[in-house]
């Protein structure tokens, strides 16, 4: 039975090479991969995840989440959304073809997962054929600090600072005196 050896390594902080070779069946779907990646960083698998499809240059391409977030049949895309539903050679663009994992995103494990050969694999699939490196353990990196997202932080202009017609972006109040203003400017 055909199949497929990617090479998963864990994006970390520090210097040091963690990663696995995993062997899947190509007609395995992206939740079985990500229960073998899980389960081969010791991980419990109980966040939310999802797989992107990338390019040589590790960007992030078409999501594969782990469970439907769609909220409309009129969002689905040609290609599926949802690991349960996407089989890993329907993704395989490139003979090295590389995808990104984020797993639980207050965390952001990231995992850099490529392509790196194909063989041959008995019933029982997947399996671990290579393991370099001692993962850390997940409940070891801290949450994302709320502070990356303020404005202050992050040099936003400050919303209270009105423009030339006095508005401010967060303005819904709108006076006959504002009004009156814009007339003024515009007409």
């Amino acid at each position: 039975m055909p199949g497929l050896k990617f090479r998963v390594l864990l994006d970390t902080d520090k210097n040091e090479e963690i990663f696995r070779d995993i062997l899947i069946r190509d007609t395995d779907n992206f939740e079985s991969l990500f229960q073998s990646i899980v389960k081969a960083f010791n991980f419990k698998g109980d966040q939310m995840a999802s797989f992107y499809v990338s390019n040589d240059s590790w960007d992030k391409g078409h999501e594969i989440s782990l469970m439907d977030m769609s909220y409309d049949d009129d969002s689905i895309d040609a290609l599926p959304g949802v690991m349960k539903n996407a089989i890993i050679k329907d993704f395989l663009e490139e003979p090295d073809q590389k995808f990104i994992l984020v797993y639980d995103f207050m965390k952001m494990w990231i995992f850099l997962v490529e392509l790196i050969g194909f063989d041959r694999i008995e019933p029982g699939s997947p399996e671990i054929i290579l393991a370099v490196g001692t993962p850390p353990i997940e409940s070891t990196k801290e949450m994302l600090d709320e502070s990356m997202f303020s404005s202050e932080d992050a040099g936003v202009a400050d919303y209270e600072e009105e423009d030339e017609l006095g508005f401010n972006d967060f303005d819904d109040d709108y006076s006959d005196d504002d009004l009156a203003d814009y007339n003024e400017e515009f007409y």
